[in-house]
């Protein structure tokens, strides 16, 4: 999973998500598996919702690592 969305637009961060759920522009949202469930469950709720596919990341490094950042990440999505 490293480096995987590098190269796709992306957000990262739960209120950017959230954001980005209500305006329709999520393609598909990953959440760290590790990260507080008050953090991540609003966010799958919204997809739910909206009918946005939840990809599943083992640790919050293993996503913000993907998201090419240098620390930790609870939530991040691509957009459309």
């Amino acid at each position: 999973m490293p480096g995987m969305l590098n190269s796709i637009p992306k957000i990262v961060g739960t209120k950017q998500t959230t954001k980005a759920l209500q305006n329709g522009q999520a393609h598909k949202v990953y959440l760290a598996k590790d990260a507080d469930s008050h953090v991540t469950e609003p966010i799958r709720d919204l997809c739910r919702k909206h009918g946005v596919p939840v990809v599943e990341v083992e640790t919050m490094a293993e996503l913000g690592r993907a998201c090419a950042i240098t620390v930790g990440a609870a939530v991040a999505a691509t957009i459309k």
